[in-house]
């Protein structure tokens, strides 16, 4: 198989997988075995998927409360994932972070978080410590459009500039922070990727459901990273389809409209490139149906190994854990 043909083929399983991995968390979350809130990013996949194939398994990710696509996208361990979700000693915190709270740093995901705008310093701190040893790594944060809005998001890009350190920022844009649209949030006409251009950071923009030409820009801008060019930020408009936290839809509280979710959901980034694909021959509809038989198998024994892991002991509650 040609390079371009693996491409086409691995973006498009990685999405595949994380959607399948959303969508069965969604059906099953009513059972009441799983043991935190979700935020799923069905909907959102090309830039999980993209992101993790371009950069390399030694750079650094961190990510905030909707992870899942980011772990997965990099590289993380789906048993384990599911796992944490489950509250099982076996998840990838333990089971003493959940869903929000995902590490695996074999593959460089270097940990998520609930607070927005959290990790933004940690990865900016990941960048100044690939600087200070000397490597060609990079470090990735993702972020929303909410966590623009705040101010250790400024102080780190500040920080990031100055330093020239080799960060990359990735902002998913699906227009909301929890029910409140950017019209409400931040100034008519801001365009955030030119926000962040005034502050000295190099920015760009583009469509985050095109799966291709985020991998395309992704491993460009980061290759500028690894050669010195210092920090990089990229902008992609997206949608979440489920609400903001849990497994339904919420199209009926009227923050959105069914109009702009169905506008969306046409859109669909698997749909738009398995058509791509199957049209320049770089998958066959044999190969996807093995894919989705693989995907299939591989998250239902998660599922199976989440549940069929032990919960932490009573002598876990104390480690880990930092106190003063």
């Amino acid at each position: 198989m040609a390079q371009k043909q693996k491409i086409s083929h691995e973006l498009l399983r990685r999405m595949k997988h994380i959607r399948l991995v959303e969508e069965t968390i969604a059906e099953r979350y009513s059972e009441g075995k799983m043991r935190c809130p979700t935020h799923l990013c069905t909907g959102q996949e090309a830039v999980s998927a993209a992101v993790g194939l371009a950069l390399r398994p030694d750079d650094f990710a961190v990510s905030s409360h909707r992870a899942h696509g980011h772990y997965l996208g990099k590289g993380g361990d789906v048993n384990a994932m599911m796992a944490e979700i489950y509250g099982k000693a076996t998840g990838c915190s333990a089971g003493k972070g959940g869903s929000m709270h995902l590490i695996d740093e074999s593959v460089g995901f270097m940990g998520s978080t609930a607070i927005v705008g959290g990790t933004v310093p940690v990865g900016v701190g990941l960048g100044l410590s690939i600087q200070l040893h000397g490597t060609t790594q990079v470090s990735c944060v993702f972020l929303g459009d909410g966590a623009v809005e705040e101010g250790v998001f400024f102080e780190s890009m500040n920080f990031a500039v100055l330093r020239k350190l080799p960060v990359l920022f990735i902002c998913e844009n699906n227009f909301y922070s929890v029910y409140s649209p950017l019209s409400v949030r931040q100034p008519k006409g801001r365009a955030i990727y030119k926000m962040v251009e005034a502050m000295g950071c190099p920015a760009e923009k583009g469509d985050g459901n095109d799966v291709e030409a985020v991998y395309k820009k992704v491993l460009k801008t980061a290759g500028q990273i690894r050669r010195g060019k210092g920090p990089y930020f990229l902008e992609f408009d997206t949608y979440r389809w489920r609400e903001h936290c849990g497994p339904n839809f919420d199209n009926d509280l009227g923050y959105r409209t069914n109009q702009e979710y169905l506008k969306w959901k046409k859109r669909d980034p698997i749909l738009l490139f398995e058509k791509k694909s199957l049209g320049r021959k770089d998958v066959s509809r044999q190969d996807i149906a093995k894919m989705e038989t693989d995907i299939k198998q591989a998250v239902d024994m998660a599922f199976a190994f989440a549940e069929n892991s032990p919960f932490p002991s009573v002598d876990e509650l104390g480690k880990d854990v930092y106190t003063k």
